[in-house]
């Protein structure tokens, strides 16, 4: 054993090997490149603090397992030269389930010819006027439906309640002057106050998350027998020009999570589309278009916490087609024979499927282990880096001006200490 026992040998093992301060010689470059050292590890650990403390968003895919969920479209669609009145919303998805003329969540607002707001209604301004028919009749009324196949109820106590018996019978509603309903609920003085203006559609509707279709439709749409049927003599009698020329101010898919959640994580949900620049692409467009086809993706973000915000994002593809050409055969861009149909429903059509993949953003930040040994390599690196070139420029001045000269105790670089 050593003289000092034991930790005398345990010396040995020492990989740190000390200079005595008599042999070392400080120079005015190692103080410039020691200051630089410092400069660049304080400015690396900075950063790399910042990025530990950064909150990232992982991007993965999964094959999307949910069952049985309901999806919820929220909507805000002006048309400037389309009536309230002539105005419905249907939604119709593969699973069968078609809603027709939707009214609950949705509302209307009538709009000027020169895109003034004029009065906004739940179920539009016609119907408010038969409730207020209906409060001066007798509370036993029952109205005639002239003929037409009336409700479960047997009486049609409205215009539009006669309307639709007409439709279920096949006839066209052409003459409501001649109908009582209609007279005392003002309909036609009403068509043609409404005749020159727009209308503006904004609400919510929730279907099934399957394929399905929305359909902006002038007059009512009823069905009888399982066959869509549209009553479209208002809109074709009438003297104006109505086009479905229209502006999307928005229109977003979101998940069906009850109000106070929904409320709850609404902003985070937001700010986590903004970091990630998700956009809704039909927001703000305006157009002609009668046909769009959406391809909706399910998404989700994991927070660090571990809350789930469950979202959706879309793409669209927009087609139209002129019709002046007919429907006669004729050759593409790519020189097939190609010949389109001319007939169906005029209005909007917003055609949407659900894609079987799910998007998950999961919020993940560094460990504080990483962040020590990328501290560490950092330090490690620079000062092992400076040594060398220290040691270069030093040995460097020393060939330059002479061995002997830099030797010693009148070394002029240096101060031997």
């Amino acid at each position: 054993m050593g003289r000092n026992g034991f930790f005398g040998s345990f010396q040995g093992f020492d990989a740190f090997g000390k200079t005595m301060d008599d042999v070392k010689i400080r120079t005015r470059t190692g103080a410039l490149l020691t200051m630089i050292s410092a400069s660049i590890i304080l400015t690396s650990i900075m950063l790399e603090f910042v990025d530990y403390r950064r909150v990232h968003l992982e991007p993965s895919i999964e094959v999307d397992r949910s069952r049985g969920e309901k999806l919820v479209i929220e909507l805000d669609v002006t048309f400037p030269r389309v009536p309230c009145y002539l105005l419905s919303l249907d939604v119709m998805d593969i699973s069968g389930e078609h809603q027709t003329d939707l009214s609950h969540d949705v509302e209307k607002s009538r709009i000027s010819k020169d895109g003034k707001l004029i009065e906004t209604r739940r179920t539009g301004l016609l119907k408010g006027e038969a409730a207020r028919a209906a409060q001066n009749r007798d509370p036993g009324y029952c109205g005639s439906c002239y003929g037409g196949t009336p409700p479960e109820s047997g009486c049609c106590n409205s215009c539009d309640e006669v309307r639709e018996s007409y439709v279920r019978k096949g006839w066209s509603f052409s003459d409501p002057n001649g109908i009582e309903q209609c007279v005392e609920e003002h309909w036609v003085e009403r068509t043609k106050e409404q005749n020159t203006e727009g209308c503006r559609m904004r609400g919510r509707v929730k279907v099934n998350k399957v394929i399905g279709n929305l359909h902006f439709s002038p007059g009512r749409t009823f069905q009888n027998n399982l066959v869509n049927l549209a009553e479209l003599v208002p809109y074709l009698k009438d003297s104006n020009h109505h086009d479905f020329g229209h502006v999307i101010n928005d229109l977003r898919f979101a998940a069906d999570v009850p109000p106070a959640l929904e409320k709850r994580q609404a902003p985070k949900e937001l700010a986590m589309r903004d970091k990630l620049g998700i956009k809704d692409p039909l927001r703000g467009v305006q157009a002609h278009t009668e046909e769009y086809f959406v391809k909706v993706v399910s998404t989700e973000f994991v927070t660090l916490a571990g809350e789930q915000i469950p979202s959706h994002q879309y793409s669209v593809t927009q087609y139209e087609r002129d019709l002046r050409k007919g429907n006669a055969p004729g050759k593409d861009a790519h020189g097939h024979m190609t010949s389109h149909g001319m007939m169906g429903v005029p209005g909007v059509f917003i055609n949407y499927e659900i894609s079987p993949m799910k998007i998950i953003h999961t919020e993940t930040r560094q460990s504080f282990a990483h962040f020590l040994t990328s501290s560490c390599a950092i330090i490690g690196g620079v000062l092992t880096v400076a040594s060398l070139v220290d040691a270069f420029i030093f040995s460097s001045k020393k060939r330059l001006a002479g061995t002997a000269e830099l030797d010693g105790f009148g070394a002029r670089a240096g101060k031997m200490m």
